[in-house]
Protein backbone atom coordinates (compact mmCIF):
# COMPACT_ATOMS: atom_id res chain seq x y z
CA UNK A 1 0.00 0.00 0.00
CA UNK A 2 1.35 3.72 -1.64
CA UNK A 3 2.49 6.15 1.97
CA UNK A 4 0.08 8.08 0.31
CA UNK A 5 -2.91 5.88 1.02
CA UNK A 6 -1.26 5.32 4.64
CA UNK A 7 -1.86 8.74 5.34
CA UNK A 8 -5.15 9.05 3.92
CA UNK A 9 -6.21 6.62 6.03
CA UNK A 10 -4.94 6.83 9.12
CA UNK A 11 -6.35 10.50 8.43
CA UNK A 12 -9.83 9.08 8.19
CA UNK A 13 -9.49 7.55 11.28
CA UNK A 14 -8.71 10.40 13.59
CA UNK A 15 -11.35 12.25 11.62
CA UNK A 16 -14.09 9.71 12.06
CA UNK A 17 -12.90 9.53 15.70
CA UNK A 18 -13.38 13.53 16.17
CA UNK A 19 -16.35 13.12 14.60
CA UNK A 20 -17.95 10.56 16.57
CA UNK A 21 -16.83 12.37 19.65
CA UNK A 22 -18.93 15.25 18.36
CA UNK A 23 -22.08 13.43 17.63
CA UNK A 24 -21.90 11.65 21.19
CA UNK A 25 -21.66 15.22 23.04
CA UNK A 26 -24.85 16.83 20.80
CA UNK A 27 -26.95 13.81 21.74
CA UNK A 28 -25.97 13.72 25.43
CA UNK A 29 -28.73 15.81 26.40
CA UNK A 30 -27.25 16.39 29.86
CA UNK A 31 -23.84 17.70 28.17
CA UNK A 32 -25.77 20.02 25.92
CA UNK A 33 -26.99 21.54 29.28
CA UNK A 34 -23.82 22.20 30.54
CA UNK A 35 -22.98 24.06 27.43
CA UNK A 36 -25.90 26.28 27.49
CA UNK A 37 -23.80 27.88 30.30
CA UNK A 38 -20.13 27.49 28.77
CA UNK A 39 -19.62 31.07 29.59
CA UNK A 40 -20.52 31.58 32.72
CA UNK A 41 -18.61 28.29 33.73
CA UNK A 42 -16.77 26.62 30.62
CA UNK A 43 -15.07 24.11 32.89
CA UNK A 44 -18.17 22.48 33.76
CA UNK A 45 -19.33 21.78 29.34
CA UNK A 46 -15.40 21.16 28.42
CA UNK A 47 -15.16 18.31 31.60
CA UNK A 48 -18.32 16.75 30.95
CA UNK A 49 -17.63 16.26 27.43
CA UNK A 50 -14.07 14.88 27.85
CA UNK A 51 -15.39 12.49 30.35
CA UNK A 52 -18.16 11.36 28.32
CA UNK A 53 -15.63 10.75 24.88
CA UNK A 54 -12.95 9.49 27.27
CA UNK A 55 -15.12 6.50 28.84
CA UNK A 56 -16.31 6.06 25.15
CA UNK A 57 -13.35 5.49 23.88
CA UNK A 58 -11.76 3.65 26.48
CA UNK A 59 -14.29 1.22 26.70
CA UNK A 60 -13.90 0.90 22.68
CA UNK A 61 -10.26 0.20 22.83
CA UNK A 62 -10.66 -2.17 26.01
CA UNK A 63 -13.60 -4.11 24.57
CA UNK A 64 -11.50 -4.37 20.83
CA UNK A 65 -7.67 -4.70 21.88
CA UNK A 66 -7.37 -4.22 26.06
CA UNK A 67 -7.76 -8.41 26.91
CA UNK A 68 -6.53 -11.35 24.97
CA UNK A 69 -10.20 -12.19 25.69
CA UNK A 70 -11.25 -8.76 23.23
CA UNK A 71 -8.46 -9.47 20.78
CA UNK A 72 -10.56 -12.95 20.01
CA UNK A 73 -13.40 -11.22 19.95
CA UNK A 74 -12.12 -8.87 17.64
CA UNK A 75 -10.49 -11.49 15.27
CA UNK A 76 -14.03 -13.29 15.56
CA UNK A 77 -15.71 -10.47 13.85
CA UNK A 78 -13.42 -9.99 11.28
CA UNK A 79 -13.30 -13.10 9.92
CA UNK A 80 -16.35 -13.73 7.77
CA UNK A 81 -15.84 -9.42 7.18
CA UNK A 82 -12.65 -10.35 5.65
CA UNK A 83 -14.00 -13.29 3.62
CA UNK A 84 -16.75 -10.80 2.19
CA UNK A 85 -13.85 -8.23 1.90
CA UNK A 86 -12.39 -10.53 -0.69
CA UNK A 87 -15.35 -11.31 -2.80
CA UNK A 88 -16.37 -7.68 -3.57
CA UNK A 89 -12.56 -7.24 -3.77
CA UNK A 90 -11.97 -9.37 -5.99
CA UNK A 91 -14.93 -8.59 -8.19
CA UNK A 92 -13.80 -5.32 -7.80
CA UNK A 93 -10.27 -5.98 -9.40
CA UNK A 94 -12.26 -7.34 -12.77
CA UNK A 95 -14.43 -4.30 -12.81
CA UNK A 96 -17.22 -5.37 -11.56
CA UNK A 97 -19.70 -4.57 -8.03
CA UNK A 98 -20.50 -7.31 -5.96
CA UNK A 99 -23.36 -5.59 -4.66
CA UNK A 100 -24.55 -9.20 -3.91
CA UNK A 101 -22.55 -10.66 -0.93
CA UNK A 102 -25.28 -10.96 1.07
CA UNK A 103 -27.11 -13.13 -1.34
CA UNK A 104 -24.22 -15.42 -2.01
CA UNK A 105 -23.95 -15.20 2.36
CA UNK A 106 -27.64 -15.76 3.11
CA UNK A 107 -27.41 -19.11 0.57
CA UNK A 108 -24.19 -20.24 1.94
CA UNK A 109 -25.82 -19.81 5.53
CA UNK A 110 -28.78 -21.96 4.47
CA UNK A 111 -27.03 -25.11 2.60
CA UNK A 112 -24.00 -25.45 5.34
CA UNK A 113 -26.82 -24.71 8.48
CA UNK A 114 -28.82 -27.73 6.32
CA UNK A 115 -25.68 -29.65 5.80
CA UNK A 116 -24.75 -28.95 9.69
CA UNK A 117 -27.81 -30.12 11.05
CA UNK A 118 -28.63 -33.18 8.83
CA UNK A 119 -25.85 -35.45 8.29
CA UNK A 120 -25.73 -36.34 11.95
CA UNK A 121 -23.40 -39.29 12.84
CA UNK A 122 -20.55 -38.52 10.69
CA UNK A 123 -17.07 -37.33 11.98
CA UNK A 124 -15.81 -34.35 12.12
CA UNK A 125 -12.86 -34.57 9.75
CA UNK A 126 -16.08 -35.11 6.99
CA UNK A 127 -18.87 -33.11 8.64
CA UNK A 128 -17.31 -29.87 9.06
CA UNK A 129 -15.91 -30.04 6.05
CA UNK A 130 -18.51 -31.02 3.38
CA UNK A 131 -20.99 -28.21 5.57
CA UNK A 132 -18.17 -25.86 4.53
CA UNK A 133 -17.66 -26.89 1.07
CA UNK A 134 -22.22 -26.91 0.83
CA UNK A 135 -22.09 -23.52 1.30
CA UNK A 136 -19.11 -22.25 -0.53
CA UNK A 137 -20.60 -24.18 -3.62
CA UNK A 138 -24.20 -22.61 -2.77
CA UNK A 139 -22.42 -18.94 -2.38
CA UNK A 140 -20.40 -19.76 -5.86
CA UNK A 141 -23.41 -20.84 -7.80
CA UNK A 142 -25.34 -17.74 -6.59
CA UNK A 143 -22.53 -15.69 -7.76
CA UNK A 144 -22.31 -17.42 -11.04
CA UNK A 145 -25.76 -17.04 -12.10
CA UNK A 146 -25.07 -13.14 -11.86
CA UNK A 147 -21.54 -13.83 -14.01
CA UNK A 148 -23.47 -16.07 -16.43
CA UNK A 149 -26.21 -13.11 -17.04
CA UNK A 150 -23.31 -10.64 -17.63
CA UNK A 151 -21.42 -11.93 -19.77
CA UNK A 152 -24.36 -13.47 -21.82
CA UNK A 153 -27.32 -10.85 -21.89
CA UNK A 154 -25.39 -7.74 -20.79
CA UNK A 155 -26.80 -8.19 -17.97
CA UNK A 156 -26.05 -5.41 -15.02
CA UNK A 157 -24.22 -7.20 -12.11
CA UNK A 158 -25.63 -4.42 -9.57
CA UNK A 159 -28.92 -4.35 -10.72
CA UNK A 160 -28.87 -8.10 -10.88
CA UNK A 161 -27.04 -8.65 -7.80
CA UNK A 162 -29.94 -6.67 -5.90
CA UNK A 163 -32.51 -8.80 -6.91
CA UNK A 164 -30.77 -11.64 -6.11
CA UNK A 165 -30.18 -10.39 -2.52
CA UNK A 166 -34.09 -10.28 -2.45
CA UNK A 167 -34.52 -13.54 -3.58
CA UNK A 168 -32.44 -14.99 -1.44
CA UNK A 169 -33.54 -12.83 2.07
CA UNK A 170 -37.25 -14.37 0.96
CA UNK A 171 -36.55 -17.80 0.18
CA UNK A 172 -34.45 -18.03 3.76
CA UNK A 173 -37.65 -16.68 4.86
CA UNK A 174 -39.75 -19.34 3.20
CA UNK A 175 -37.87 -22.41 3.54
CA UNK A 176 -37.67 -21.47 7.66
CA UNK A 177 -41.09 -22.67 7.64
CA UNK A 178 -40.60 -25.29 6.12
CA UNK A 179 -40.20 -28.76 6.63
CA UNK A 180 -36.58 -28.36 5.06
CA UNK A 181 -34.76 -25.81 7.42
CA UNK A 182 -37.28 -25.51 10.18
CA UNK A 183 -37.06 -27.22 13.65
CA UNK A 184 -40.16 -29.59 13.73
CA UNK A 185 -40.17 -29.34 17.47
CA UNK A 186 -40.73 -24.87 16.88
CA UNK A 187 -43.58 -23.15 15.64
CA UNK A 188 -41.10 -20.23 14.99
CA UNK A 189 -39.19 -20.01 11.99
CA UNK A 190 -35.74 -21.37 13.28
CA UNK A 191 -33.37 -24.49 11.94
CA UNK A 192 -32.57 -27.37 14.31
CA UNK A 193 -29.34 -27.27 16.23
CA UNK A 194 -26.39 -27.48 13.99
CA UNK A 195 -24.13 -30.66 15.40
CA UNK A 196 -21.77 -30.08 17.56
CA UNK A 197 -19.44 -31.78 14.58
CA UNK A 198 -20.49 -29.60 11.72
CA UNK A 199 -19.38 -26.22 14.03
CA UNK A 200 -15.96 -24.25 13.42
CA UNK A 201 -13.91 -25.33 16.16
CA UNK A 202 -12.12 -23.10 18.57
CA UNK A 203 -8.64 -22.59 18.88
CA UNK A 204 -8.13 -21.64 22.49
CA UNK A 205 -10.52 -20.39 25.45
CA UNK A 206 -12.07 -16.93 23.73
CA UNK A 207 -14.24 -17.25 20.47
CA UNK A 208 -11.49 -17.57 18.35
CA UNK A 209 -12.13 -20.19 15.92
CA UNK A 210 -10.86 -22.25 12.78
CA UNK A 211 -12.96 -19.55 10.78
CA UNK A 212 -9.96 -17.17 11.55
CA UNK A 213 -7.87 -19.72 9.82
CA UNK A 214 -10.35 -19.91 7.22
CA UNK A 215 -10.12 -15.89 6.55
CA UNK A 216 -6.46 -15.72 6.34
CA UNK A 217 -6.21 -18.55 4.31
CA UNK A 218 -8.64 -17.60 2.03
CA UNK A 219 -6.81 -13.75 1.46
CA UNK A 220 -3.58 -15.69 0.97
CA UNK A 221 -5.48 -17.52 -1.82
CA UNK A 222 -7.04 -14.25 -3.87
CA UNK A 223 -3.59 -13.08 -3.21
CA UNK A 224 -1.91 -16.05 -5.35
CA UNK A 225 -4.66 -16.33 -8.07
CA UNK A 226 -4.28 -12.50 -8.89
CA UNK A 227 -0.20 -12.09 -8.74
CA UNK A 228 0.75 -15.83 -9.58
CA UNK A 229 -2.25 -17.59 -11.99
CA UNK A 230 -3.16 -16.83 -15.51
CA UNK A 231 -6.77 -16.39 -14.56
CA UNK A 232 -5.52 -13.79 -12.09
CA UNK A 233 -3.99 -11.96 -14.90
CA UNK A 234 -6.77 -12.07 -16.70
CA UNK A 235 -8.61 -10.91 -14.16
CA UNK A 236 -6.76 -7.72 -13.52
CA UNK A 237 -6.30 -6.78 -17.24
CA UNK A 238 -10.40 -7.00 -17.88
CA UNK A 239 -10.72 -4.57 -14.66
CA UNK A 240 -8.22 -2.36 -16.36
CA UNK A 241 -9.41 -2.59 -20.12
CA UNK A 242 -11.86 -5.12 -21.05
CA UNK A 243 -11.57 -4.03 -24.35
CA UNK A 244 -7.99 -4.06 -24.82
CA UNK A 245 -8.08 -7.85 -23.20
CA UNK A 246 -10.63 -8.93 -25.77
CA UNK A 247 -8.35 -7.55 -28.34
CA UNK A 248 -5.52 -9.41 -26.70
CA UNK A 249 -7.38 -12.67 -27.26
CA UNK A 250 -8.44 -13.22 -23.71
CA UNK A 251 -12.23 -14.13 -23.07
CA UNK A 252 -13.59 -11.26 -20.89
CA UNK A 253 -17.32 -13.57 -20.50
CA UNK A 254 -14.96 -16.26 -19.43
CA UNK A 255 -13.27 -14.30 -17.14
CA UNK A 256 -16.45 -12.72 -16.24
CA UNK A 257 -18.23 -15.56 -15.03
CA UNK A 258 -14.95 -17.22 -13.28
CA UNK A 259 -14.83 -13.85 -11.21
CA UNK A 260 -18.23 -13.79 -9.91
CA UNK A 261 -18.14 -17.72 -9.30
CA UNK A 262 -15.04 -17.43 -7.51
CA UNK A 263 -16.33 -14.20 -5.28
CA UNK A 264 -19.98 -16.00 -4.76
CA UNK A 265 -17.73 -18.82 -2.83
CA UNK A 266 -15.64 -16.45 -0.84
CA UNK A 267 -19.27 -14.61 0.20
CA UNK A 268 -20.39 -17.63 0.89
CA UNK A 269 -17.53 -19.18 2.98
CA UNK A 270 -18.40 -15.72 5.23
CA UNK A 271 -21.89 -17.19 5.41
CA UNK A 272 -20.92 -20.52 6.00
CA UNK A 273 -18.92 -18.67 9.27
CA UNK A 274 -22.33 -16.76 10.15
CA UNK A 275 -24.05 -20.66 10.39
CA UNK A 276 -21.08 -22.13 11.92
CA UNK A 277 -19.76 -19.96 13.98
CA UNK A 278 -19.38 -21.17 17.72
CA UNK A 279 -21.57 -19.55 20.41
CA UNK A 280 -20.83 -18.19 23.88
CA UNK A 281 -21.98 -22.29 24.58
CA UNK A 282 -19.78 -23.61 22.16
CA UNK A 283 -22.20 -25.05 19.71
CA UNK A 284 -23.39 -22.90 15.92
CA UNK A 285 -26.50 -20.68 16.66
CA UNK A 286 -29.35 -22.40 15.01
CA UNK A 287 -30.40 -20.56 11.55
CA UNK A 288 -32.82 -18.20 11.72
CA UNK A 289 -33.97 -14.80 9.91
CA UNK A 290 -30.91 -12.53 10.19
CA UNK A 291 -28.31 -14.69 11.60
CA UNK A 292 -26.34 -13.29 8.63
CA UNK A 293 -26.76 -9.99 9.72
CA UNK A 294 -25.06 -7.40 7.13
CA UNK A 295 -22.01 -8.94 6.37
CA UNK A 296 -22.47 -8.68 2.96
CA UNK A 297 -23.16 -5.23 2.45
CA UNK A 298 -20.45 -4.46 5.29
CA UNK A 299 -18.13 -6.42 2.55
CA UNK A 300 -18.00 -3.42 0.51
CA UNK A 301 -16.77 -1.01 3.05
CA UNK A 302 -14.01 -3.24 3.87
CA UNK A 303 -12.86 -3.99 0.55
CA UNK A 304 -12.95 -0.17 -0.20
CA UNK A 305 -11.08 0.42 2.74
CA UNK A 306 -8.86 -2.18 1.70
CA UNK A 307 -8.48 -0.74 -1.86
CA UNK A 308 -9.45 -4.28 -2.95
CA UNK A 309 -5.63 -5.41 -2.28
CA UNK A 310 -5.59 -8.89 -0.01
CA UNK A 311 -3.64 -7.68 2.57
CA UNK A 312 -5.02 -4.56 2.87
CA UNK A 313 -8.86 -6.05 2.71
CA UNK A 314 -7.67 -8.30 5.72
CA UNK A 315 -6.36 -5.20 7.81
CA UNK A 316 -9.52 -3.68 7.03
CA UNK A 317 -11.77 -6.27 8.14
CA UNK A 318 -9.62 -6.52 11.11
CA UNK A 319 -10.21 -2.94 11.99
CA UNK A 320 -14.24 -3.11 11.26
CA UNK A 321 -13.78 -6.46 13.52
CA UNK A 322 -12.20 -4.64 16.64
CA UNK A 323 -14.93 -1.90 15.90
CA UNK A 324 -17.89 -4.35 15.57
CA UNK A 325 -16.30 -5.79 19.33
CA UNK A 326 -15.87 -2.66 21.03
CA UNK A 327 -19.15 -1.02 19.83
CA UNK A 328 -20.35 -3.86 21.70
CA UNK A 329 -18.47 -3.13 24.68
CA UNK A 330 -19.01 0.37 24.51
CA UNK A 331 -22.91 -0.27 24.95
CA UNK A 332 -22.62 -2.73 27.36
CA UNK A 333 -20.61 -0.31 29.37
CA UNK A 334 -23.63 2.19 29.00
CA UNK A 335 -21.18 5.05 27.63
CA UNK A 336 -23.04 5.10 24.16
CA UNK A 337 -25.09 2.86 21.61
CA UNK A 338 -22.85 0.51 19.36
CA UNK A 339 -24.52 2.32 16.33
CA UNK A 340 -21.45 4.77 16.71
CA UNK A 341 -19.15 2.33 15.58
CA UNK A 342 -21.63 2.14 12.37
CA UNK A 343 -20.89 5.91 12.27
CA UNK A 344 -17.16 5.77 12.75
CA UNK A 345 -17.49 2.93 9.97
CA UNK A 346 -19.12 5.24 7.32
CA UNK A 347 -17.29 8.49 7.81
CA UNK A 348 -14.11 6.16 7.49
CA UNK A 349 -15.28 5.50 3.94
CA UNK A 350 -16.11 8.22 3.01
CA UNK A 351 -13.05 10.02 3.61
CA UNK A 352 -11.20 7.15 2.22
CA UNK A 353 -14.06 7.42 -1.49
CA UNK A 354 -13.45 11.02 -0.99
CA UNK A 355 -9.58 11.87 -0.40
CA UNK A 356 -9.91 15.82 -1.42
CA UNK A 357 -12.25 16.07 2.07
CA UNK A 358 -9.18 14.68 3.67
CA UNK A 359 -7.24 17.22 2.20
CA UNK A 360 -9.67 20.43 3.25
CA UNK A 361 -9.70 19.29 6.49
CA UNK A 362 -6.32 18.58 7.31
CA UNK A 363 -4.45 21.13 5.22
CA UNK A 364 -1.10 20.20 5.87
CA UNK A 365 -1.70 16.70 5.00
CA UNK A 366 0.33 16.23 1.11
CA UNK A 367 -2.76 14.32 -0.14
CA UNK A 368 -2.29 12.87 -3.71
CA UNK A 369 -3.62 10.73 -5.97
CA UNK A 370 -4.95 7.70 -4.29
CA UNK A 371 -5.02 4.32 -5.27
CA UNK A 372 -8.55 2.79 -7.30
CA UNK A 373 -9.97 -0.10 -5.80
CA UNK A 374 -9.32 -1.86 -9.08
Amino acid sequence: MPWNDIAVTFAALVLALIIGAFLMIITDAEILDKWSYFFARPLDALAASWDKIARAYTALFLGSAGSWSAITDSAAQAAPLICGGLSVGLAFRAGLFNIGAQGQAIMASMFGAWAGFSFIGLPMIIHLPLAIVFGVLAGAFWGGIVGFLKAKTGAHEVIVTIMLNYVANKLLAWLLATPLLQDPNRSDPISPQIAWNATLPRLEGGRLHFGVLLALLAAFAVWWLLERTTLGFQIRAVGTNPHASATAGMSVSYVTVMTMVIAGGLAGLAGVQAALAPSEAGTAIPLSNGLVGTIGFDAITVALLGRSKPFGIVLAGLLFGALEAGGLAMQGAQVSSADLTRVLQAVIVLFIAAPGLVKLLVPFLKVGKVSSVA
